[in-house]
Order: structure tokens, then C-alpha cells, then sequence
């Protein structure tokens, strides 16, 4: 099998006061002074999409909520931070490379205006997004139109990444199949990736708020389709139309929380990887079960029947993996298993230690 991998990271920063920096307190246009300041790669267009607004012409871009006026005309972008998209690789360990390489140049950047990165996927004050103004009339259409849209309240509070995954000449029917396989085992591989132990200001009883109040009402993976008959019908959506050609088949998993250690991404890869290879797991689902992502948001491994599944699934992967290379990236996650800890673990001691948010949140990305 021929695959390809490509990410996409969403980073949140503080600004030069030390502050979380949002949608309520940074603007478009202090994001933006950094992107303009990063390079531009000719033929990105022919895989990384730029959209009708024109804020994606980089590796680069801000992800926010596009305000418009009665039209289709673009008067605004509500931020929450910045994202990196990695081109298409060939192999694992290219992509995170292109990854570390393009946020490294966007934190000397960001640097020089003040910002500073933190990990968190889930953000630490404030609970929901609520549009001020409130939306006009058009964007009222155009949210009816786009189910998915209509979640924005979730996704410009939480931070996370896109793990995307193609297998070239593989029928949409087997494609569409993992997709709905990825989706099943979400809750036991989702905690390899839990950091979002914050919620309104204070811990939260549990590893991963953004797991808990996220998926379910959003996909945990999305599979891109060349035309609207290919499409199943459900809420979330699994399926998507392309958007440009070098999308068609691709698998893109959206439960993950972010990492700050991209090596984490690339044994998450290699894990969704085997699970593609894997011939042994049975379960699949067309929509996440909100119930047990709550389950395993709050628990992770502490909960013997996420630990457990966990494990197979993992084994499951590593089997399939056989003499394949990248089946060494997946020891992060076997340390993981034995202790039972993750990211938040370290988060919620180190606010213990600290006593504040954002006193902790600059122990992450230690470069």
C-alpha cells in the first residue's frame, strides 16, 4: 500500500503581557502581521486549499470565524490562533519534519510581535463563542446551509489537529470503511493525546475537556469523496466532498488534542497507519459515541474498559505494522499504556506546583 500523510496544528499563544491571547483580545490583523512575515511556497495551492476568503495562501493561516457582510464579501476574521498545514509526504517522518520546521519559524516570528506558544486544546477561560455582533441575515443562511458550521461555539474554543492519511487506488467503499472503523475506536486512542485539563479558569475533574463537550456533536474523522453520491448521510458528518483533487480519498482524524511533541503525532500516525493495514478489529460507526468520548475524556486509562480497548487496539496496530519501520515510532504510546499518564497528568502537577494557568501553559513547547 502507498500511503501519505499530512497534519495540521493549531497553536495557541499569550500575548506580550503574559495573557492568553483570543478572540476577545487579539485582533486579525495581530495575527496577521506575523503570517505576512512568513514564506510563501509556489506550488502549495495544488494541496493545501486557500478558500474563498483568501486567509489560507500559506503553510500558515488564522483560524478563526469569518465574519461577513449581507454578502458573500469577507468583513472580518474572529481569531483564535494560528494554524500550520504540512504539504503531502510520503512517509511519516518527512511531514514531521516539514511540521517542527514551520513552527519553528512561526515561533521566531512570533517572537518579534510579542507571542509566545502554549499548548492547551480546550481554552482555559472561557467556556463557549458567542458572534458579537450577532450574525445578519446572510450568515444565518450560510450556517443553515453548512451543518457543521453551526458547532462554531465548540471549535473556536478548542484546539486540535487534523491527522490526515491516504491510501492511493483504494476504493471509496474500503475508505469510507475505515473511516467508520477510525470513528468506532476514537474513545480508546484519543487519550494518547489528552492536554486540556482546564476549564473556566480552574482544573477540570477530568484530562481532556475538549473530548468531552467536542466529539460527538463534531466528527471524530472525515473522509473526502469526489462526488455528492459518494456522500452518507449523518450528524456529524463522516464524508465530505473534496474541495480539489489532491483531497479525494483522504481519511482526515479530528479527536486527537494537540500535542506538543510532534513525535507523539508521529506515533499517532503510525498507530492510524496500522489500524488502516489491520484486517482484525470489527467495530464500526458512522458517528462518534459522545457518551464513551465522555467516558474516556474524564477517566483516559484510569478506566479499565478504555485501557483495555486501548491495549487491543494498539497490539492490533502493531501487528499489522509487522517488519514495517514506522512500527518503532509507536513506543511513546506503549509508555503511555504502562503508566497510565498523559500530557494532562504533567499539566494538572505542574499547575499544582505553580499555581496558575498560564505559569504552566509556558512549560509547554520547550524548544
Amino acid at each position: 500500500m502507498l500511503f501519505s500523510f499530512g497534519i495540521e496544528h493549531e497553536v495557541a499563544f499569550l500575548d506580550k503581557e503574559g495573557k492568553f491571547a483570543d478572540f476577545a483580545s487579539t485582533k486579525f490583523a495581530d495575527f496577521n502581521q506575523i503570517v505576512e512575515r512568513l514564506p510563501t511556497y509556489p506550488n502549495d495551492h495544488l494541496q493545501l486549499r486557500v478558500g474563498d476568503a483568501g486567509i489560507r495562501k500559506k503553510r500558515w493561516y488564522i483560524e478563526g470565524f469569518e465574519r461577513f457582510a449581507d454578502s458573500d464579501e469577507v468583513i472580518d476574521c474572529l481569531s483564535k490562533g494560528i494554524e500550520i498545514r504540512t504539504t503531502i509526504h510520503s512517509d511519516i517522518q518527512s511531514s514531521i519534519k516539514e511540521l517542527s520546521d514551520s513552527f519553528n519559524l512561526l515561533c521566531d516570528v512570533a517572537a518579534e510581535f510579542g507571542f509566545s506558544p502554549v499548548l492547551t486544546s480546550f481554552h482555559p477561560y472561557k467556556t463557549s463563542f458567542i458572534p458579537y455582533p450577532p450574525l445578519n441575515e446572510y450568515e444565518i443562511q450560510q450556517l443553515q446551509a453548512y451543518p457543521d458550521e453551526q458547532t462554531a461555539s465548540i471549535y473556536m474554543v478548542s484546539y486540535g489537529p487534523d491527522l490526515n492519511i491516504s491510501v492511493a487506488d483504494l476504493p471509496i467503499e474500503r475508505v469510507i470503511d475505515i473511516g467508520q472503523k477510525l470513528t468506532y475506536y476514537s474513545p480508546y486512542i484519543v487519550p494518547f493525546s489528552y492536554s486540556s485539563p482546564f476549564y473556566d479558569g480552574k482544573l477540570w475533574n477530568g484530562l481532556s475537556y475538549r473530548t468531552f463537550i467536542r466529539t460527538g456533536k463534531r466528527p471524530a474523522t472525515l473522509v473526502f469523496v469526489s462526488d455528492k453520491d459518494q456522500l452518507i448521510n449523518s450528524m456529524p458528518s463522516l464524508t465530505k466532498v473534496a474541495r480539489l483533487p489532491a483531497e479525494i480519498g483522504r481519511i482526515e482524524f479530528k479527536a486527537f488534542d494537540s500535542c506538543d511533541d510532534f513525535s507523539i503525532y508521529a506515533a499517532l500516525l503510525a498507530l492510524l497507519k496500522g489500524l488502516i493495514l489491520d484486517e482484525s478489529l470489527t467495530g464500526r460507526a458512522i458517528t462518534p459515541d459522545a457518551h464513551l468520548h465522555q467516558w474516556s475524556a474524564k477517566f483516559g486509562f484510569d478506566a479499565e474498559d478504555i485501557l483495555t480497548n486501548a491495549t487491543a487496539v494498539l497490539q492490533a496496530a502493531e501487528s499489522a505494522l509487522q517488519d514495517d519501520p514506522d512500527v518503532n515510532l509507536l513506543k511513546p504510546l506503549k509508555e503511555m499504556l504502562a503508566t497510565r499518564k498523559t500530557t494532562s497528568h504533567k499539566l494538572i502537577v505542574l499547575y499544582q506546583r505553580v499555581g496558575s494557568i498560564e505559569e504552566t501553559l509556558k512549560y509547554t513547547y520547550q524548544r
